[in-house]
């Protein structure tokens, strides 16, 4: 690279003469980028790319930067454990953790609604240009810094000190190479300069509309001078900390292990460093036995880290530092002891005053008595951050609360008082907080059935980031399967099965993170779909038990919309359930078509005298557009619909809206990309073709599932939606298993259906049975006795309208028959009480 292109703007290395005259430009380039969104989760998939390259000691991408920070003066082992540090931060399990607890959620920046009982819609917004002024010597906070930046949706202008290295720009230019749209490199720009060139400093400075600024006092000040009104100053500035010990953990030797840790690692120079050890005591006595245990300890464990070498002028702190002690020893104020190497050196103090230390394993020892801490430390309360604390559990509480009064931000153990957790608060703030703002829309009753404004905006081809490899093979539920077993155990916190419709219930597992973004999509669909929280109550009759999830899923999305819920739960006494409904005035029922069915067939009576259901919102199963009419018709239900297209494995998939027609359904295009494939290839369907389902989860972390192949047939609905909404729209068309061969010839249940439907006026359940025979092999159609539908006239619609089904009897492939059944003799799921459509039993169910 020309040692001249020292500057990284939007992808592109550029001279100083460049980057001065582009600095010029920056409030249009604001303007431009911003214009253009930059959600999280791109941002996140990015940042895993990434770090699964930091992680890899073989990556090219590892190997550059190691190099980097080792001609910048760091050892191959502290080179590792920085790499090793970012790695960690970019994980998405990480990202993802933060955006949660700091945005609510993985898409902050949708405008989606904050009280579904009115149209309020609430999100983060980009706080537009974003300008970065790192500290020194500290690589790794320039893109910490600059990630939080992208996260927020901001265009990020960084800069770094003019004898930095360029490893900020280099792992800044890689995660932009992982994003194959190029949005992240357009919001990255990163200069190298020193502070003196303070020209730059303003041209940077103007035009932002927050300023983020690492330092010391004098430095913070000269920043908040170039920050003009209105924009907001973030400042990271310089920080003490220090550890409390109880007389329980003076001489515990796991206490002193982790307290020499903590002052050994990183020698000190990061602001969670301890640089006082605080005994609860005012016996000086005490102070000395502290300092004459730890000393040995320091040794031990300090022989193990790698110790940095201070500066010339560091050193000199050092020295005058430890002769002023020495000196004050002869006034009974202090007492030193020091490495006879000069490793360490433990400086007790008999004043209880905060004192910063000189640094590289230097720390003060000086009493404070648990009644002093706040009015000792409170004077300091600006400067202080993290606190290592060993204290008798019974202490912990009150001690913790004494510490925050006196001004700490961080209570930890004193072995991991430079350890974080994903989404811990930064010097007592959020930092993509700070990078944004929270912005608000409050409309009118039009849109009491709309959870997200996103939803209706210019439609759009899915950006590249959220597009499967279409090299990735089509996934199976075996293959689903196979992946279970080697979810991490801490991710697989929600084991549930299927309803076995199709076969044997298959397991699947979630994050519990994983499931509730589900639930909450489909409670936002259920409003969509016509639900009013305000006031209807709802009687959650899906089933439960024997790991089903279908209640357990009910119930969490009606409770994320604060819908009024009946837990009552599908069972067999259909009768107990209608009065449970009448009593406690449910208007609304949730519950899957089969249940539905039986339900009025059998408490029917109950529910007519009651007259008060009037909706009903079903999934699970094909609701048949006859079953639909006869219960409008007999028991006067104005709304039947389906709220949710979901799937055991994946979660929701798509809702109905008011405007829905038969099984057309909107896709959840936030949380999956859809491909509708040929039956018979992995090639996309032609125009208004019907294929298979394949749905890619942008948001399922455990098992990570691509281009996962659901079962069902459809085809893409062109055209807008009178609702509004421009999502895609899909309707569904059957299970693939609903397609069978007899013979040469194949048939669709559907097709069965819709001839009941249409050409007998048929309204009840329907089932298909194919068995084999000794000559041929046998096709059934199974009807409701009660239904009163005469089999000889069923028997000849089905031959007049199913052309297969005619020229396969004619040729002789295959015999046919209708079978007038009771209810009972219906096979079911046991796990969810679904119909089985079609009962092949020419193999193994």
């Amino acid at each position: 690279m020309n040692a001249e292109l020292e500057h990284l703007w939007q992808g592109e290395w550029i001279d100083d003469r460049e980057a001065e005259k582009l600095l010029a430009d920056l409030p249009v380039l604001a303007r431009t980028e911003l214009s253009r969104p930059l959600p999280a989760r791109q941002t996140v998939r990015a940042c895993e790319r990434l770090s699964r390259l930091l992680a890899s000691p073989d990556s090219a991408v590892h190997q550059k930067l190691a190099n980097c920070l080792r001609e910048s003066g760091a050892d191959a082992a502290s080179a590792a454990t920085s790499l090793a540090e970012i790695a960690e931060f970019l994980s998405a399990e990480s990202l993802e953790r933060k955006l949660t607890a700091e945005l609510g959620g993985t898409a902050p920046h949708s405008l989606g609604r904050a009280d579904f009982r009115t149209p309020v819609f609430e999100a983060w917004a980009p706080i537009g240009l974003l300008a970065h002024i790192t500290a020194a010597n500290d690589p790794i906070v320039g893109v910490f810094s600059a990630v939080e930046g992208l996260l927020a949706g901001n265009v990020n202008v960084l800069k770094t000190s003019g004898g930095d290295s360029l490893f900020t720009h280099l792992i800044l230019e890689a995660l932009a190479a992982q994003d194959p749209d190029g949005d992240i490199a357009k919001r990255l720009i990163v200069l190298r300069f020193s502070s003196s060139r303070t020209h730059w400093l303003d041209l940077m400075c103007a035009p932002a509309d927050a300023v983020a600024a690492w330092g010391g006092e004098e430095a913070i000040a000269s920043v908040a001078s170039r920050v003009g009104p209105g924009c907001r100053l973030v400042a990271w500035g310089h920080r003490i900390s220090f550890a409390y010990l109880t007389a329980d953990y003076w001489a515990d030797d796991e206490t002193l292990a982790g307290l020499a840790d903590s002052i050994c690692r990183l020698d000190q120079q990061a602001c969670s460093s301890p640089q006082v050890v605080y005994l609860d005591t005012a016996d000086p006595a005490a102070l000395t036995a502290f300092a004459e245990r730890l000393g040995p300890v320091l040794d031990e464990r300090g022989s193990r880290i790698a110790q940095a070498r201070p500066s010339l002028a560091e050193q000199a702190e050092i020295t005058t530092t430890v002769l002023l002690a020495r000196t004050e020893e002869h006034l009974g104020l202090t007492r030193v002891f020091e490495s006879a190497e000069g490793a360490w050196r433990i400086l007790v103090d008999h004043r209880s005053a905060l004192r910063a230390s000189p640094l590289y394993r230097t720390v003060w020892v000086k009493p404070l008595p648990r009644e002093a801490i706040t009015a000792t430390l409170r004077p300091m309360r600006r400067y202080l951050q993290t606190v290592g604390l060993a204290a008798a559990r019974p202490d912990v509480p009150g001690l913790a609360a004494h510490l925050f009064t006196a001004g700490a931000l961080r209570v930890t153990p004193v072995g991991s008082m430079m350890d974080s957790y994903a989404g811990e608060p930064h010097d007592g703030q959020y930092p993509l907080q700070r990078y944004s703002r929270r912005v608000s829309v409050r409309l009118d009753e039009r849109f009491m059935h709309d959870t997200r404004l996103d939803d209706m905006g210019a439609p759009g081809p899915d950006p590249a980031w959220r597009l499967p490899d279409p090299a990735t093979p089509v996934m199976t539920k075996a293959d689903v399967q196979a992946l279970n077993p080697a979810v991490a155990p801490d991710k697989a916190q929600l084991h549930i099965t299927s309803g076995g419709t199709s076969g044997t219930p298959a397991l699947s597992v979630y994050t519990y993170a994983d499931f509730r973004s589900q639930t909450q999509r489909a409670g936002e669909g259920l409003i969509a779909a016509g639900l009013d929280p305000r006031t209807d109550r709802v009687a959650n009759l899906l089933y439960a038990g024997g790991m089903y999830g279908s209640f357990l899923y009910g119930h969490g999305l009606l409770e994320g919309i604060t819908a009024a819920q009946l837990p009552i739960a599908a069972g067999n006494d259909y009768e107990q359930d209608a009065r449970m409904i009448v009593r406690h005035r449910a208007n609304t029922l949730l519950a899957m078509p089969s249940y539905i069915w039986q339900l009025f067939r059998n408490a029917g009576h109950i529910l007519r005298e009651y007259g008060g259901v009037e909706k009903i919102f079903y999934g699970g199963e094909h609701f048949g557009a006859e079953q639909r009419q006869h219960l409008s018709d007999t028991y006067g239900i104005g709304t039947i619909r389906s709220f949710v297209y979901g799937g055991t494995d994946l979660g929701t998939m798509g809702h109905q809206c008011s405007h829905a027609v038969g099984s057309v359904h909107h896709l959840f295009s936030d949380l999956f990309t859809l491909e509708i494939l040929e039956v018979d290839s992995d090639r996309p369907v032609a125009e208004g073709e019907t294929g298979r389902l394949v749905f890619t989860p942008h948001t399922r972390s455990a098992p990570a599932i691509s281009r996962y192949e659901q079962g069902d047939l459809g085809r893409w609905v062109e055209g807008a939606c009178g609702c509004g909404r421009t999502t895609p729209r899909f309707e569904l068309l059957g299970r693939t298993g609903d397609v069978l061969r007899v013979g040469t010839y194949f048939l669709n249940y559907r097709k069965f259906q819709r001839i009941a439907e249409t050409h007998l006026g048929y309204c009840g359940e329907l089932q298909v049975v194919v068995e084999p025979g000794e000559e041929r092999e046998r096709v059934t159609v199974r009807l409701d006795r009660t239904a009163g539908v005469d089999a000889e006239t069923a028997n000849a619609a089905f031959l007049t309208h199913y052309s297969e089904l005619r020229e396969g009897l004619a040729e002789g492939l295959m015999d046919f028959w209708i079978e007038s059944a009771d209810p009972g003799a219906f096979q079911r799921s046991a796990g969810s009480g679904k119909l089985r459509p079609v009962v092949d039993r020419r193999q193994p169910s």
